[in-house]
């Protein structure tokens, strides 16, 4: 592996930072990472990642607020993974023609489906403002003043860029734990239409057995296509009338594949890392958050997939929920094991006291940062934070009851005719059952009151675990299943008049007041030490880039762009070599195992295509086998699936979609050695839209050779 010597030499001087580590911005990035980057194999000129017209960044694609993707053709067509289409998949299924279960090919524009309330966005232009925000006295305000003062700002901004051009919209974010501010622009693009996905086998193989685990045969995409207003090539809301979108520049696929030590970058939209957290934080993360998200998760997901496996229609209807839960229930289960195991906290606390020596040197932030005070205010919030995260999971969000009770009660709901008298104002429940079963329902409510109050103090069990207690004999069933009979925000279209006396008394509406009430209690406890920690860690993260200021450092992701690169690569997995791909026989191997692990289930039309004598074009020329995941060292996190990944002449090779279980804690701390960017290989994509979607218009769009 090639490496600048004196970039590497900087780097080695200091623990915490790696030569690939990082999620850089790439308006401003720093000349010795392009330089460190052309060392490993990147030769295209500076500009190619952002100045250019035909820069790399202008084919890569916010993919509706939560993933990443790329554009690969000159009409639009995007490619992301197959989890981030889970849901538009998902919504256009039926047990008559479910997608889910079968697959989707569009053969013609015709046939391509629209999906509500979703996007790609286009970052047009980023620009770091700190200075300006700072001139203006940000500083001074207090953290409720700077989140409104940030809004007028991103606010007035905005009308002027959209007085320029319509079509754009403005973004400012902090950066650096506060200590930066950039502004973005993006053009966004709202007519998104599903073009093509494999079988859930195929998309979604291995399921949560193999998830953030080493080796994958997952063929995790889906590929949509931006439509346009036809006069303009500019964003339109969706109509029949619009056309695919030609974009000034899209990714060219490559067919020669990789080899070990390649060259391999990544671009995309990474959600959230917390690298500059304090030891004290990384606690309060392992104890309040990771470990009660798993065990409530657990719990949860047990009474939903007993439902999803005994009726298709279920499953169809909660595919995508138990996914969304399942992912971070073992995220946090594998990073609190990479927390213990690695001694993260440890190495914080002695990077820690290299900093109190540095401040004590220096003068830097005397009077300012303060280890002792921060370790008393997370003290001071530990115990009702812990109990904060278990009341959310438990009952925020985790079924229908409890949405509409916590809509309620929080006064979320549209008042319906406003302006009559106060007693003639209503709301509506609208009918939603096809987004959620009853039974999966009032069993996961049951389950969540039990698991909550064997878990909390009893000083945190809201008013309501009285009446368990009381009048259901401790029966949490019983009084589910009251709640759901009794009250009448399970009644949809029935109009509900939030005044009238029955309301006030009605169990499902009282039952959110008490577990708002008890939020907000729990809030209070914390003795609103938020703003306090959070300044405390705005001025360890300023210590550490003053004490660092020799070396490049990125910002904590933020859901903004960033460029990871490396090479693609294995690591040590149980003391043996892990290898940087897996093949077509591994993934056979594994479908003979689907009667023992339902993840390994597949069509027969899988098994006959990849038992396949001569995989022809699709085979690898250096291995002569036919490759379907790779490795590379690419920093990753949550935002990056679907990101591309690029070789070092800027094309296309893959799509990221997972990191690897031994690093699952890089998220607060990058480790070189263990942390990987699981990517599905594009000749797999091309070769799955080939011989199983027999795609060819989608390949001769994109100019697949």
């Amino acid at each position: 592996m090639k490496k600048s010597t004196l970039l590497i030499a900087g780097m080695m001087a200091v623990s915490t930072v790696h030569a690939d580590e990082g999620m850089w911005t790439l308006y401003n990035l720093p000349q010795a990472i392009y330089e460190q980057m052309q060392a490993e194999g990147y030769s295209l000129p500076y500009s190619s990642l952002y100045y250019s017209s035909d820069a790399i960044k202008n084919a890569v694609v916010n993919f509706s607020g939560y993933c990443s993707g790329v554009v690969v053709s000159p009409d639009g067509l995007v490619f992301t993974n197959h989890h981030c289409g889970f849901e538009a998949i998902r919504s256009h299924s039926t047990v008559e023609h479910d997608y889910m279960l079968n697959g989707f090919y569009a053969k013609s524009f015709e046939e391509e489906l629209p999906n509500k309330d979703m996007f790609v966005s286009f970052m047009v232009e980023q620009r770091d403002i700190t200075e300006e925000i700072k001139a203006m006295g940000i500083d001074k305000m207090t953290a409720e003043e700077q989140e409104m003062f940030l809004d007028s700002i991103e606010n007035a901004r905005s009308k002027e860029v959209k007085a320029k051009d319509a079509t754009l919209r403005l973004e400012i974010k902090p950066f650096y734990e506060r200590n930066a501010y950039y502004q973005t622009t993006y053009r966004d693009f709202t007519d998104l239409r599903l073009v093509f996905t494999v079988p859930k086998s195929m998309g979604k193989f291995g399921g949560e057995t193999d998830n953030w685990m080493w080796p994958r045969q997952t063929c995790d995409f889906s590929v949509f296509r931006i439509y346009a207003d036809p006069e303009t090539n500019g964003p339109a809301a969706y109509s029949e009338k619009n056309v695919p979108y030609h974009p000034e520049h899209w990714a060219q696929v490559s067919m020669e594949g990789y080899k070990d030590g390649d060259f391999a970058m990544t671009m995309g939209y990474p959600g959230s890392t917390n690298r500059y957290l304090s030891s004290y934080g990384i606690k309060e993360r392992r104890d309040c958050q990771n470990e009660p998200r798993a065990q409530i998760r657990g719990v949860k997901q047990g009474v939903m997939i007993k439902h999803m496996r005994a009726d298709e229609a279920v499953r169809i209807k909660y595919d995508s929920k138990y996914a969304q839960s399942a992912n971070y229930w073992k995220n946090s289960i594998g990073m609190n094991k990479c927390i213990d195991s690695i001694g993260i906290i440890e190495h914080k606390q002695d990077f820690e006291a290299r900093i109190r020596k540095y401040m004590d040197k220096t003068g830097y932030l005397k009077g300012k940062l303060d280890f002792d005070k921060m370790a008393r205010l997370y003290a001071q919030r530990y115990e009702p934070m812990r109990a904060v995260l278990n009341l959310r999971e438990s009952f925020f969000g985790t079924n229908e009851l409890g949405n509409r009770a916590l809509q309620t009660a929080y006064g979320w709901n549209k008042i319906e005719n406003p302006d009559a008298k106060e007693e003639q104002q209503y709301i509506i429940i609208k009918d939603n059952s096809e987004e959620w079963d009853e039974a999966l329902d009032k069993e996961v409510l049951a389950a969540m009151l039990k698991n909550y109050e064997e878990h909390v103090d009893a000083k945190y069990l809201p008013a309501f675990y009285n009446d368990i207690k009381k009048k259901f004999k401790g029966d949490y069933t019983a009084f589910a299943n009251n709640l759901y009979k009794k009250s009448k925000l399970m009644k949809s279209g029935e109009k509900i008049y939030i005044n009238r006396k029955d309301f006030k008394k009605d169990p499902g509406y009282i039952f959110g007041l008490q577990l708002r009430d008890m939020y907000m209690s729990m809030v209070e406890q914390m003795g609103g030490v938020g703003e306090e920690v959070d300044e405390q860690e705005k001025y360890l993260a300023a210590a550490r880039l003053r004490m660092e200021e020799d070396l490049p450092h990125y910002s904590d992701a933020n859901f903004t762009m960033r460029l990871s690169y490396g090479q693609v690569g294995g690591f040590m997995l149980n003391g043996k070599p892990s290898g940087y791909y897996t093949t077509a026989e591994s993934l056979v191997e594994k479908f003979d195992k689907q009667d023992k692990v339902i993840d390994y289930f597949a069509e027969p039309i899988m098994r006959e295509l990849l038992t396949a004598k001569d995989f022809g074009r699709y085979t690898d020329k250096t291995t002569g086998k036919m490759q379907l995941c790779f490795l590379t060292n690419n920093d990753i996190t949550g935002g990056n699936s679907g990101s591309p990944m690029f070789n070092g002449k800027g094309e296309l090779i893959g799509l990221a979609f997972d990191g690897n279980w031994d690093s699952l804690s890089s998220d607060i701390n990058f480790d070189s050695k263990l942390a990987r960017c699981i990517g599905v290989d594009i000749r797999f994509v091309i070769f799955m839209m080939d011989k199983w979607g027999h795609a060819d218009r989608l390949l001769k769009e994109m100019n697949v050779q």
